[in-house]
């Protein structure tokens, strides 16, 4: 796989922006307005990179740093994109017990990239999540809406195989 996610470029549309636009002037002379705005900016977008965060920062009258700092402190906001592939691994206590730590470990290094990254072909993203609330099949992996449970180090390979027998053409980006 190739580096990480800083090799992903913003593709934001021009219809996005105008969205985004229309929305900022919905909202810039609401007191409290940042929060709603930022929700409805990802649901536009799907994420909020630097770009789309300076457009609300002007467009609002705030500082870059407050809209980063909000965009990072809540676990709901995403900076960077997510893949076709959206994996999330447990680390609940029951997962991490029973190995999750070494198995988001295997997966960073086959597809070359961390926790809360998406490979730069967009095919894979990767996130170690809060518990999902399945601490029978610790530790489970979910990819998209399939399941994996008592997943072991030596089951990433063919779990992540069966996602890479397609072509990027396969891909509906």
């Amino acid at each position: 796989m190739a580096k990480s996610k800083a090799a992903v470029p913003f593709q934001g549309t021009d219809e996005q922006e105008k969205r985004l636009r229309e929305l900022i002037d919905k909202y810039k002379d609401v007191r409290g307005a940042l929060m709603p705005v930022l929700q409805q900016a990802q649901d536009i977008y799907g994420y909020l990179p630097v770009e789309v965060q300076r457009i609300i920062a002007l467009g609002l009258g705030v500082s870059l740093e407050k809209v980063y700092g909000v965009v990072t402190f809540y676990g709901q906001f995403n900076l960077y994109p997510k893949g076709k592939y959206k994996i999330s691994l447990c680390m609940g206590t029951a997962c991490y017990v029973k190995g999750a730590g070494k198995i988001l470990q295997r997966i960073e290094e086959r597809l070359d990239i961390k926790s809360g990254e998406v490979t730069p072909d967009g095919r894979f993203s990767l996130d170690a999540t809060r518990c999902l609330g399945a601490c029978g099949l610790a530790p489970i992996m979910t990819i998209n809406d399939d399941i994996y449970g008592h997943v072991v180090q030596n089951d990433v390979e063919g779990i992540l195989q069966k996602y890479m027998d397609y072509e990027p053409s396969d891909l509906n980006y």
